[in-house]
């Protein structure tokens, strides 16, 4: 134990053991789950992250050893610890330089975002040093002022290769590209059970899936374009739920960005217009429908059926707000009285 300390401290990690664990330390060869909480600090004591609180949930930070996570550290310090220890890693800028863009795809994780949101296309040391915000101030000055981090972790849980079936985030290229049908089928099976949560969830995944493996891709080549492709019918099929959930302006902001790399991709106006229509943009859905109708004129019928149900939403919601205002200005006026 001793020894394990000495080497992390000239590496630049001081260990502080909060609780032991139980039983004997791990091998942790290549391959090994490792499922821990995390909560990492400032040296003043300020939290940036804790996985017991991000997101309103407790969602535990899950690694495979050996795949390179951007955050070296992370898997340094893990290995040196017990199932169930819980430890303090204070660690030199040296390692903590990725911590913002790491951070920045753990929270969008929590927020059901995709984790490579705001990231451009570069290396993580790039990234660092352009002045692109992360969407969060804390992050934004950690990354312009990189400094020693806390990381106090409790490890939960070690898993030997072979014990467990790897996460899409684990696999290889080939593996992901080889799985991603596999995932659209399963969406596609769900939705027809009218399972629409769990078919949503299938077609984001896919569609992380294909955008990680686009990120290492140089945007208009040909292995970009593929798997742009690969994501379209994906998106389509999400904004299909999200139509069925109500979530009307995320519809209309996925759609509009397919419109706007495929101009003629009639389904992404369809949908963009019935989303128009719920929330009573009527010069919007109107304009999109106009638009299905010159790219397939075969649509004329189930247009013209998705116009006369928003025209009657809108008679009915002017009714009813005139009813509303009628009442509102023709009340008989309360008559003063004396004694």
């Amino acid at each position: 134990m001793e020894e394990e300390a000495r080497k992390l401290l000239e590496e630049g990690i001081r260990k502080k053991l909060l609780s032991p664990g139980k039983g004997e330390l791990s091998t942790f060869p290549n391959g090994t789950k490792v499922i821990f909480h995390y909560r990492t600090s400032l040296c003043d004591g300020t939290v940036l992250d804790d996985s017991r609180t991000m997101g309103g949930r407790s969602k535990p930070m899950e690694l495979i050893l050996g795949k390179k996570f951007k955050l070296a550290a992370w898997e340094r310090v893990v290995i040196t610890m017990r199932q169930g220890e819980i430890s303090e890693f204070t660690c030199d800028t040296k390692h903590t330089a990725l911590y913002p863009l790491v951070s920045q795809s753990l929270r969008n994780i929590s927020a059901g975002k995709d984790p490579l949101e705001g990231q451009r296309h570069c290396c993580g040391i790039a990234q660092i040093h352009s002045h692109h915000s992360l969407g969060h101030k804390d992050l934004d000055q950690l990354q312009a002022n990189p400094q020693p981090l806390v990381y106090t972790i409790e490890l939960l849980e070690v898993l030997p290769p072979g014990t467990f079936q790897l996460d899409v985030w684990a696999m290889t290229d080939e593996e992901k590209l080889q799985l991603v049908p596999q995932i659209h089928e399963e969406g596609n099976m769900l939705f027809k059970q009218g399972k629409i949560t769990e078919a949503s969830g299938k077609y984001y995944n896919g569609i992380a899936c294909l955008k990680n493996l686009q990120m290492k891709e140089h945007p208009g080549d040909e292995a970009w374009l593929k798997l742009d492709h690969m994501i379209t019918p994906l998106l389509l099929n999400y904004c299909q739920c999200k139509l069925l959930q109500g979530q009307y302006y995320e519809v209309i902001e996925h759609c509009t960005s397919l419109i706007f790399k495929y101009e003629d991709n009639v389904k992404a106006f369809y949908k963009r217009a019935k989303a128009h229509a719920a929330v009573w943009n009527e010069a919007e859905a109107r304009a999109d429908f106009a638009r299905v109708l010159v790219l397939d004129p075969s649509l004329e019928l189930s247009v013209a059926k998705e116009l006369r149900v928003m025209e009657e939403r809108i008679r009915s919601k002017d009714a009813e707000d005139k009813g509303r205002y009628r009442g509102l200005f023709n009340k008989t006026p309360a008559t003063a009285t004396t004694g």
